[in-house]
C-alpha cells in the first residue's frame, strides 16, 4: 500500500502553516533497495475532535514553559508574533466558539460553587473575572444546537446559584468598536461597554507585521443575537462594525478557573476565527507543561486550533525526541538492549506508516496510536536505542509495514482473521515462547475450598501444606500469617474485597496451583448472567437472549482465539473477532476459556455425554458404593486431576493468556528472545514475516 508523507511536517513557513491537511511533500513507496521513508518531526494530537475516529476533547488548556514562549499567528502571508509569554508563566487558552454563560455575580463563593456543580457533569467550567464581576461559562460546543441543549441542562445543575438568571448561548460573532495603539487605550472603551453591562472585550490582532488592539463587543452565537446586541451598544458608540466570522485575533481576558478555593488570576487566550492556528514555540528547547495531560511536560512546540467547533492541540517535536518518549512508555527501560532496539524500530515503523491520519496530525497521543508521555518517560537506555536504530524501518516488497504490537501474545502470536477477521499475510500465527518472561518473578497461588463453601486464592509465600489429603487425594493447606486475605482472583486488587480470611490452624482444600494472574496467565470472573449481558449491550449485532445459561467457545482461529462464541447455543455476532475483549467487560485477549461455575459434564458408562447444573443430583459409584450427589458445593476432578468446585449459583470464569490484540510483536516475546540472545533485526523478522530491516 502506497502511502503519502512529509519530510517535515509544517515548517513554520506561511506555506507551511496553511498546510492544515497536512499536505506536504509527496512520497512514494520505495523499491526494495530504496531509501526508507523518514521523518524530521511528527504532529501529535493530544486534544482534537474528529467524530467517530477520534475524540479527546477540553475547554481549554493550560500550558507553562520553563522558557520565555512566544504565541506566533499566520497574517497576511508572515507568521505574526502576539504575545511574549515569561519563563514559568502559566497561561490558559481555548477556542472562540460556541459555550454557554450560566452566569455573573459579585458573589466569589456563588460563582465557584456553581462551577463545583458543573465539574461532575459534561458542560465544563470556565470562570471569568471582569473587575469586581465574575463570569461562569460552560463548554465548548461543536455547534449551536448542543450549546442550547447544553444551557438547559446547566440551569438545572446551577439553579441553587442562578439568583433569577438564565443560562444563554453564545459564539464567536462580534462587534467592532476600532483600533487602538496601546491594551491602555483599549482597555478605556472596552470599560465603557463593560459598564453599561454589555459584554466586550481587548482583543490582540495581526495587522501586517505589528499587532495591534482592538475592542469587540458581544459574543454572540447567531446573526440576530448579533443585531441585537447592536441595537443596545449603539446607545454607547454608534461606531461600531460587524467581525466576519474568520477574523483572526486573541481575546483577552482573567481567568479564575484553576482554584476554586480562592480566586487566582491567569492569563487567557481565547482565539478567534475558525481558520485560525496559534503557534507556541521556545528557543532552547526546553519542556513545556501541560496541565490538562496529568501536569506531564512535552518538548517541541504548541500548535492550537479549531477543528470541528472544538480546541485541538498538537505538539510538534523531533521525530527522534518523539520516539525516546514513545518507546519509554511502551516497554521497562530495565529490558535487554536488543528487545529495546525492536521496539524502537516496530515505534518508528508504526508512526510513519500513520501519514496524515489524523487530519492536523499524524498520531495522538494515546494508545490508539502509541503510547506518549512526555519527558517523564525519556530513560538512557532508551534513548540509545533508538539513536542506535535512527531512520531503520521494517518493509515488505518496498512497503512500509504497519507494525503494529500487543503486550503479550499468550505464546502464540494472533492470525489477522482472529483480529479483524479478514486475512492478512504479514500476520500469521507464530510462537512466541518469550512470553512467559513476564511471570518468571512473580509468585504461585493456591486456589482453595474453604470450608465454608467459598473458593479463593491464597499466594503461596502465606501459604504451608499440611501435608494432609483428602479422601480425593487433594492436599490441604494452612496459612502462616493471621487474617491473611483469601481473594477472588490470584492477584492482589486493593479496590477488591477479599472473599475471606484465614488464620494460622485454619485448613482449606487445595485445588490447584496457578500463576500469579499476569500479562501472560489470566483469570478474569465469575461474572454473572446479569453482568455478562450488560457487558454485550451493545456490542452485538444480533439481539441478545434474556439470560444466559450456557456460554461456549465454538469455533477458533490458527492460534487458538476466539473466533465464534454461542450464548444458549445462538451465536454472538460481533463485527469483529477481537471485539470478544470489550463485549466480555474488558478481557486481557481472545485466547481464552470459558468454564461455567455452576454446572459440569459427565461421560456416563455408555459413552453419553451430559451436562448437569448445580441443583440437579446424579447418580455415582464410589469407593463406598452407590449414592447420590448433588451439584452444589461438590468438588469435581477431571482426568488430568484439576479440581473444582460447583457453585450455587451459575457464573462464567474466563482463563486465558496473553495481553491486547496479539497481532505483530509481542513485547514480552521479544524480551524473551533478546534475553535468549537474538539481536532487534532476528526479533522483528521473526513477528513481522518475510521483511527487511532498512534504512534512510
Amino acid at each position: 500500500m502506497d502511502r503519502n508523507w512529509t519530510k517535515s511536517l509544517f515548517r513554520w513557513s506561511a506555506k507551511g502553516f496553511l498546510a492544515l491537511t497536512i499536505a506536504g511533500s509527496v512520497w512514494s513507496a520505495p523499491a526494495v533497495h530504496a531509501a526508507a521513508p523518514s521523518l524530521d518531526t511528527i504532529r501529535v494530537a493530544m486534544f482534537l475532535d474528529l467524530g467517530s475516529q477520534y475524540k479527546s476533547t477540553t475547554n481549554a488548556v493550560t500550558l507553562q514553559s520553563m522558557e520565555a514562549l512566544t504565541a506566533s499567528m499566520l497574517a497576511a502571508g508572515t507568521l505574526e508574533t502576539l504575545v511574549n509569554i515569561p519563563a514559568n508563566q502559566q497561561v490558559r487558552m481555548s477556542v472562540d466558539t460556541y459555550r454557554v454563560k450560566v452566569l455573573e455575580t459579585t458573589d466569589w463563593k456563588t460563582a465557584s460553587e456553581a462551577a463545583k456543580k458543573l465539574q461532575g457533569t459534561s458542560d465544563k467550567p470556565m470562570l471569568f473575572i471582569d473587575g469586581k464581576v465574575y463570569k461562569l461559562y460552560a463548554g465548548m460546543y461543536g455547534t449551536e444546537k448542543s450549546a442550547i441543549e447544553a444551557a438547559a441542562r446547566t440551569a438545572k445543575t446551577a439553579a441553587a446559584h442562578l439568583n433569577g438568571q438564565t443560562p444563554s448561548v453564545k459564539g464567536g460573532l462580534h462587534l467592532s468598536a476600532g483600533s487602538y495603539g496601546s491594551e491602555a487605550q483599549a482597555e478605556t472603551v472596552r470599560k465603557s461597554f463593560a459598564d453599561a453591562g454589555i459584554d466586550a472585550f481587548n482583543v490582540l490582532v495581526p495587522a501586517g507585521g505589528a499587532s495591534t488592539y482592538e475592542v469587540w463587543v458581544g459574543e454572540a452565537a447567531n446573526t440576530s443575537d448579533l443585531a441585537a446586541i447592536k441595537q443596545e451598544a449603539g446607545k454607547v458608540s454608534a461606531a461600531l462594525v460587524e467581525q466576519d466570522a474568520n477574523t483572526s485575533g486573541l481575546i483577552l481576558r482573567r481567568d479564575v478557573s484553576l482554584n476554586l478555593a480562592t480566586p487566582q488570576e491567569t492569563q487567557h487566550y481565547m482565539l478567534a476565527g475558525a481558520q485560525s492556528t496559534l503557534r507556541l514555540e521556545g528557543k532552547t528547547g526546553a519542556a513545556t507543561n501541560v496541565k490538562e495531560r496529568t501536569d506531564r511536560s512535552y518538548r517541541g512546540t504548541f500548535e492550537i486550533g479549531q477543528k470541528n467547533g472544538q480546541l485541538y492541540l498538537v505538539n510538534e517535536l523531533p521525530f527522534q525526541q518523539y520516539l525516546y518518549s514513545v518507546v519509554g512508555a511502551e516497554v521497562p527501560s530495565s529490558w535487554g538492549a536488543e528487545a529495546l532496539k525492536a521496539q524502537a524500530v516496530a515505534a518508528r515503523s508504526y508512526a510513519l506508516f500513520q501519514g496524515s491520519k489524523f487530519e492536523v496530525a499524524h498520531v495522538v497521543d494515546t494508545t490508539l496510536s502509541q503510547a506518549y508521555y512526555g519527558t517523564a518517560y525519556e530513560y538512557v537506555s532508551i534513548i540509545q536505542a533508538v539513536d542506535a536504530t535512527e531512520g531503520e524501518v521494517v518493509l515488505k516488497d518496498g512497503k512500509l509495514v504497519e507494525t503494529v504490537f500487543s503486550s503479550n501474545s499468550g505464546g502464540m502470536t494472533a492470525d489477522s482473521t482472529e483480529v479483524w477477521g479478514n486475512r492478512n499475510d504479514l500476520f500469521t500465527a507464530v510462537e512466541s515462547p518469550g512470553d512467559s518472561s513476564s511471570q518468571a518473578a512473580l509468585k504461585s497461588w493456591y486456589h482453595v475450598l474453604l470450608p465454608s463453601g467459598v473458593t479463593g486464592y491464597v499466594r503461596e509465600d502465606n501459604a504451608k501444606e499440611t501435608g494432609n489429603k483428602t479422601s480425593a487425594g487433594l492436599l490441604y493447606m494452612t496459612v502462616t500469617s493471621k487474617d491473611t486475605n483469601v481473594r477472588q482472583l490470584p492477584l492482589i486488587q486493593s479496590n477488591v474485597e477479599p472473599v475471606g480470611k484465614m488464620n494460622p490452624g485454619d485448613t482449606a482444600v487445595i485445588l490447584e496451583k496457578v500463576a500469579e494472574s499476569n500479562s501472560y496467565d489470566w483469570v478474569r470472573g465469575p461474572y454473572t448472567s446479569d453482568e455478562l449481558l450488560a457487558s454485550l449491550k451493545g456490542k452485538t449485532t444480533n439481539s441478545l437472549p434474556a439470560s444466559i445459561s450456557s456460554l461456549d467457545v465454538t469455533e477458533r482461529g490458527p492460534s487458538g482465539r476466539a473466533l465464534t462464541i454461542k450464548a444458549n447455543g445462538q451465536v454472538l455476532d460481533v463485527k469483529y473477532p477481537d471485539m470478544f475483549r470489550s463485549a466480555f467487560n474488558g478481557l486481557p485477549s481472545t485466547l481464552f476459556d470459558i468454564e461455567s461455575t455452576g454446572s459440569y459434564t459427565v461421560l456416563s458408562a455408555n459413552g453419553a455425554v451430559s451436562t448437569v447444573s448445580s441443583g440437579q443430583t446424579v447418580s455415582v459409584i464410589s469407593g463406598s458404593g452407590n449414592g447420590n450427589v448433588r451439584g452444589s458445593g461438590t468438588v469435581v476432578m477431571n482426568g488430568t486431576g484439576k479440581a473444582r468446585v460447583i457453585e450455587n449459583s451459575s457464573g462464567f470464569k474466563f482463563t486465558g493468556k496473553g495481553f491486547g490484540h496479539g497481532l505483530g510483536m509481542s513485547q514480552w516475546g521479544a524480551k524473551g528472545m533478546a534475553d535468549e540472545g537474538y539481536d532487534y533485526k532476528q526479533i522483528l523478522q521473526h513477528y513481522y514475516r518475510n521483511t527487511i530491516i532498512t534504512k534512510d
